[in-house]
């Protein structure tokens, strides 16, 4: 595998690489081989590979008022009644 030195890197990029490496979780190196590859058309970008934590996206989300509605009916539904249970 072959070394490529790169001159002339002042110190706002640097510091931005390493910045961007960090909150990639990338060393510099691999931020670097990553970025070259995709600029002269080595890597494919990616379709269909969207992941999905949970189901928000196909179903929506509940605002705090709506929670807070239905969290109230299902804890009013658990409330034991003492006189059906004596």
């Amino acid at each position: 595998m072959k070394s490529i030195s790169i001159r002339g890197v002042d110190d706002r990029l640097a510091a931005l690489l390493k910045q961007e490496a960090t909150t990639t979780k990338k060393s510099v190196n691999q931020l670097i081989l990553e970025t070259l590859r995709k600029h002269v058309g080595l890597v494919k970008e990616k379709r269909f590979t969207q992941e999905y934590n949970d189901l928000d996206v196909l179903f929506g989300k509940w605002s705090e008022e709506e929670f807070k509605r239905i969290q109230n009916k299902i804890d009013a539904e658990r409330q034991v009644d003492e006189e059906l249970w004596k």
